[in-house]
């Protein structure tokens, strides 16, 4: 063992002869550990809804979806895309057609993005599990049905199995409006409200109507066409190696997103929050970092004779600095693994029992407690900081205050 982290080791475990030390040592121990309980903490809670955000999301997004990079459609029939549909780690292909359509209901209208799907789109996502009202179908005989989100639905005044279709209308592309009769320059298509979803979005609930692909394209003025392709993989598939291939496969004239590139605006927006939080908490840190430098300062004063002791055994400047720069990183590094400890402790009672609640009343949110997921590369992350601010904050009393205290006098 290194003499000097055995000297700082004893310093540290052992009684002072003055209790103040001991206090203020004490003090500096818990500040770092309710510090880093709280970067743990704050950090999984993030962590908690991101995740909660990606499996709202998994319900309606597809594992992988291809995009044109410019233009709005693109021809599903090509060589490239064929070659995609025939991999054998695709386990549902699906085409869609998405654009904006207005939406009438009796007397109310809203405007509103239908997308129309191919037949296996229940197979793509897990959209029967976030219906409300009635029972997903695209069509039945010669009646075409739609699926509308729960905002849609409200603002429509519209109910699955009512007998009033909806009817959605749409510009007819590449033509000029007839001004003496406008209405000729938009195509007409109607749908029955076969079901109603929730997905606690407000991009997918307020503004989405899912109607079969046929309708779309008559709607929109396709013939083979669609807007995009969306893809479920088989189970244990790596999503990321396949991306990569259909990218490579497909070139740069083509977007392949998964789901966080989907959504990477709303992602984007809980990352940004998790390190501002960090670094408000890490600011935090650095003042309750601070009894450090006090407890060193009284410990040097207190060790003077100590440090008389090791000079007349030879020991240099740069082995008694050493000595108190282990004490003020130990007092760190203890405090980070307590603080880690209970942090951890902290986040898995939360998310076995959630303890901590995010209203009064059962219902008000999507969940009724915070979600948590501790993640190996943030409590890496904590230590880190902890321990480097920590040794920074010891290198001050011992490298500026130790001149005057450890000169030796003859």
């Amino acid at each position: 063992m290194d003499f000097s982290f055995y000297i700082a080791r004893r310093y540290l475990f052992s009684k002072k002869s003055h209790n103040a030390i001991n206090v203020i040592s004490m003090v500096s121990v818990c500040g770092v550990v309710i510090a880093t309980i709280a970067l743990v903490c704050s950090l999984s809670v993030y962590n908690g809804f991101t995740e909660l955000a990606a499996s709202l999301f998994s319900e309606f997004d597809p594992q992988l979806k291809i995009t044109a990079r410019a233009g709005k459609a693109f021809d599903p029939t090509t060589p490239a895309i064929r070659q995609i549909r025939d991999l054998p780690e695709i386990a549902v292909f699906s085409e869609v057609v998405q654009d904006n359509a207005l939406i009438r209901f009796g007397e109310r209208q809203i405007v509103a993005t239908v997308k129309g799907v191919s037949d296996n789109y229940n197979q793509l996502t897990r959209i029967d599990s976030t219906l409300i009202d009635g029972t997903f179908m695209l069509r039945e005989d010669v009646v075409d049905y739609a699926t509308v989100g729960v905002g849609v639905a409200y603002s429509l005044g519209a109910r699955a199995a009512f007998a009033t279709p909806l009817e959605l209308y749409a510009p007819k592309r590449n033509k000029t409006v007839n001004l003496a009769n406008p209405s000729t320059s938009f195509n007409q298509e109607y749908a029955q409200v076969g079901a109603v979803f929730r997905i606690d979005q407000p991009i997918y609930d307020e503004n989405y109507v899912i109607v079969p692909l046929p309708l779309a394209r008559d709607l929109f003025t396709y013939e083979k066409e669609v807007t995009s392709i969306e893809l479920r993989l088989q189970d244990g598939t790596n999503i990321q190696k396949v991306q990569n291939e259909i990218a490579s496969i497909l070139g740069p004239d083509f977007r392949v997103e998964d789901q966080y590139q989907q959504q990477a605006a709303s992602f984007k927006m809980v990352k940004v929050e998790k390190w501002i939080t960090y670094l408000i908490l890490s600011f935090i840190l650095i003042i309750a970092l601070f009894n450090i430098v006090g407890s060193l300062s009284m410990l040097m004063i207190e060790k003077k004779s100590d440090v008389r002791t090791l000079r007349n055994m030879g020991a240099d400047n740069q082995l008694i600095s050493r000595i108190f720069l282990f004490e003020g990183w130990m007092i760190s590094a203890f405090g980070a693994l307590i603080g880690i400890v209970i942090g951890m402790i902290v986040c898995i009672l939360q998310r076995q029992w959630g303890i901590l609640k995010l209203g009064q009343t059962t219902g008000d949110f999507i969940i009724d407690a915070y979600p948590v997921n501790v993640q190996f590369f943030d409590i890496f992350m904590v230590f880190v900081t902890v321990c480097v601010m920590g040794f920074l904050a010891a290198w001050y009393p011992v490298h500026y205050l130790g001149k005057k205290w450890f000169r030796y006098e003859n």
